[in-house]
């Protein structure tokens, strides 16, 4: 991806200077910014990524990412992210998709994170 492109999870930064860093392996310093680099990785087809940051207590075997008929995703909000405690993290957000040629909808998640190791890992989510 070119360092002129805006990075997909719409922090107004270069892809480079934004996701890229943990895709390249940098560890997220924060639970919010893991939830950006993995809406990006959705984005791009990592299922590699997705997988290595989903906490082994609740990763799936295997995720099926395919590009061709995937989901066309719109954008993220991050509504709110929250310390809960020394090293866990709540982040609540939006993404907007669209699948085949629907209309517009929402996946809104309420997410669960935690540090280890000095790396932070996706738990799970809870839809509202």
């Amino acid at each position: 991806m070119n360092e002129l492109f805006f990075c997909p999870c719409a922090s107004d930064k270069t892809y480079a200077r934004c996701c890229q860093l943990w895709h390249d392996g940098a560890a997220a310093p924060n639970a919010e910014a893991l939830m950006r680099s993995r809406y990006s990785a959705y984005v791009l087809g990592w299922q590699t990524y997705l997988l290595e940051t989903w906490h082994p207590s609740t990763r799936p075997i295997s995720l099926e990412v395919d590009q061709r008929n995937s989901p066309k995703w719109l954008g993220l909000e991050i509504k709110r992210h929250q310390q809960t405690g020394p090293a866990t993290a709540l982040v609540e957000f939006v993404a907007r998709y669209r699948e085949g040629g629907g209309s517009a909808q929402r996946l809104h998640e309420i997410s669960r994170f935690v540090q280890e190791n000095g790396r932070w890992y996706y738990l799970g989510g809870t839809f509202r």
